[in-house]
């Protein structure tokens, strides 16, 4: 089972080469997405920030502490432990039989896509991450794609 939980959370979250799908990972994400929350898609996308806020180049922009991080992995364990084996469990044995290590990898993501989906929506999210529009050289662009007069 640690084979699992790691490949999920950590390889099938978040933005790998896309692996092929095929139908079984299909039914998987779609089982995923109809049996998740807004609720368990922020816990999901603040797993994921969080995740990635160890990364040496970017540590210094999160004061996350540890107890915020191991809430974070327990909250996250409860949700895939919930969706693979009481609301997805049939689809989860039909990718781990057919498709393997790919197709809950393929299943995944698309999940941490909606999650993402969802927290992009929010008007001040979207605010954000049209900022750095007002510091774009215009005129270099208009070079690259013409004027849009």
């Amino acid at each position: 089972m640690k084979f699992i939980s790691s490949l999920l959370l950590c390889a099938a979250l978040l933005f790998q080469q896309s692996a092929i799908a095929g139908p079984a990972s299909d039914a998987l994400s779609v089982c995923l997405a109809d049996n998740t929350s807004g609720k368990d898609r922020k816990d999901l996308a603040r797993w994921i920030f969080l995740a990635m806020s160890v990364h040496p180049e970017i540590r210094s922009l999160s004061s996350a502490s540890v107890t915020t991080r191991n809430e974070a992995d327990k909250t996250m364990a409860d949700l895939v432990t919930r969706l693979l084996t009481v609301n997805c469990e049939k689809q989860t044995k039909e990718v781990s039989a057919l498709e393997g290590n790919a197709g809950m990898f393929t299943a995944f993501k698309s999940l941490g896509e909606v999650a993402m989906r969802e927290l992009m929506s929010n008007p001040d999210v979207t605010a954000s991450v049209g900022g750095y529009a007002k510091y774009l050289d215009q005129k270099k662009l208009e070079s690259v794609f013409g004027s849009s007069k």
